[in-house]
């Protein structure tokens, strides 16, 4: 999609936003990824930078009830192996969910803030060869999430700084 097409329920900056790379059907290789056109960009109506994060999200194999309707109706995404491939970042998001959960299984104690800033700061650009950046921040966000570099390189107290969402939802600041 073209700029601005980040849409609700992901344009408030407290939520924790996923846009999707894909890697050319070269699982092994990250030179060829790249950020899909089905994947929107920012920035939001209010000018915060979304998507804050992007992850795998052309093609992910999973699996799924046999006969459902989604593989009658899709039967061309149905693999020899009864995984079925979909593209989108729902794929990407699901992804991240994942990450989240391990994140909250070694540390049960962290906040949505926290989990928010461990994702964003640990996250790898996409860079060109000249180490400029490949994709605008309002295409890629911080970069490509790695539950990896989540649990070893994640920082704490820097998600959604400046904002206060409980003083928002009772109306007396607005982000």
């Amino acid at each position: 999609p073209d700029p601005i097409t980040v849409g609700s329920p992901g344009t408030p900056p407290y939520l924790i936003t996923v846009g999707a790379v894909t890697d050319s059907w070269t699982p092994d290789l990250r030179d060829d990824d790249y950020v899909p056109d089905f994947s929107s960009q920012g920035p939001t109506p209010n000018a915060h930078i979304k998507p804050d994060i992007v992850a795998p999200g052309g093609h992910i194999a999973g699996i799924t009830r046999p006969g459902s309707r989604l593989t009658q109706d899709f039967p061309e995404y149905l693999l020899k192996t009864g995984e079925f491939v979909m593209t989108g970042t729902s794929q990407a998001s699901a992804l991240v969910s994942g990450i989240v959960a391990l994140l909250l299984q070694l540390e049960p104690d962290l906040s949505p803030d926290d989990v928010k800033c461990i994702l964003t700061t640990s996250a790898e650009p996409a860079l060109n060869r000249d180490k400029r950046l490949a994709y605008s921040p309002f295409q890629q966000g911080t970069g490509y999430v790695s539950a990896t570099r989540a649990v070893t390189l994640g920082q704490r107290g820097c998600g959604n700084e400046g904002l206060n969402i409980h003083r928002d939802i009772a109306g007396l600041e607005h982000f």
